[in-house]
């Protein structure tokens, strides 16, 4: 790494390296602005001071402290820590590049953005919006919201929330973007949703006890284990939603989007292991006898086989 390269220049290759992760296997062009939006926001401004720990996607349990503060260090498709002691990260890049490319986020939008931490992928969402667009950044831990606002605070666009996303509404929008498993879509980010709106979340299985897999992960199979499960795209048609699984995912809790009972985690997990749940393309809320078409009943809610129109 040269001492020599400049911020600038460190930001634009970690853009072409985490947008061409991100493009790997997906269908979706990758959005020019989401690109210019990784080459442009500072990502140490919203990690605050190195050095840094920081781990890999092959084994993002282990974390290693950069030898020095040189902001270059954190320009790479590495997770880097913003409170150690819980286990929280600041994401995968290339894993949000794709999933923010799935939302399709256009100028001029209001976007959620559920579960902000410390308000670095809001600045993505904001860059791309642009400056005629709104973004509602919501973050449960009071101490993160309140750097997120300090971090955030250069955007007149963006609004920090120091509450609950499963029960703050940002009113109707276009787009929200959930950054912590749920065993379900809740109905209000669903109720949110304009026509042609977007949500974005990560599906999880959390059995009863499974908080444990955050604070001891690391030993055995973790197939499928709490908070694992699959970043899911479900979009609002004319009549209905329109669902599909964007990549496979891994995710703290949303604590107010958990369902307790073993029989929702038990067809989840089902679901999970036979692919099923892959060949869903529609959510379907109204009540309905099950039939041929039903891949998934949860929670108020059934993943289908049949198009939404």
């Amino acid at each position: 790494m040269s001492q020599a390269q400049t911020p600038v220049l460190a930001r634009q290759r970690f853009a072409e390296l985490v947008c061409e992760r991100a493009s790997i296997g997906s269908t979706r062009p990758l959005s020019e602005r989401l690109s210019a939006a990784f080459a442009e926001v500072p990502r140490e401004h919203y990690l605050g001071p190195g050095p840094w720990k920081i781990s890999r996607p092959s084994d993002p349990w282990t974390k290693v402290e950069t030898p020095d503060a040189n902001p270059e260090r954190i320009y790479d498709d590495v997770l880097v820590s913003i409170v150690a002691e819980k286990n929280l990260a600041n994401g995968l890049p290339s894993g949000h590049a794709r999933w923010l490319n799935a939302l399709d986020l256009q100028l001029g939008e209001h976007a959620v953005h559920c579960g902000c931490g410390t308000g670095y992928y809001t600045a993505i969402i904001a860059h791309v919006v642009g400056a005629t667009g709104r973004v509602t950044a919501i973050e449960l831990d009071q101490s993160l919201a309140s750097r997120a606002a300090r971090n955030l605070n250069e955007f007149p666009n963006v609004e920090v929330i120091a509450g609950d996303a499963t029960t703050y509404s940002a009113g109707e929008v276009d787009a929200i973007y959930v950054n912590a498993g749920a065993t379900h879509p809740m109905p209000l980010w669903l109720d949110s949703l304009k026509p042609h709106g977007r949500l974005i979340f990560p599906m999880v299985r959390f059995p009863s006890g499974g908080e444990t897999w955050i604070s001891n992960a690391g030993a055995g199979n973790r197939d499928f284990e709490a908070g694992m499960g699959l970043m899911l795209r479900i979009q609002r048609a004319a009549a209905g939603y329109a669902s599909e699984v964007v990549s496979p995912a891994a995710f703290f809790p949303c604590f107010g989007a958990i369902d307790p009972e073993p029989e929702a985690d038990r067809q989840f997990v089902e679901a999970l292991q036979s692919g099923t749940i892959a060949q869903a393309n529609s959510l379907r809320r109204e009540p309905h006898d099950r039939d041929a078409s039903c891949l998934l009943h949860i929670h108020g809610c059934c993943f289908s086989g049949l198009a939404a129109e």
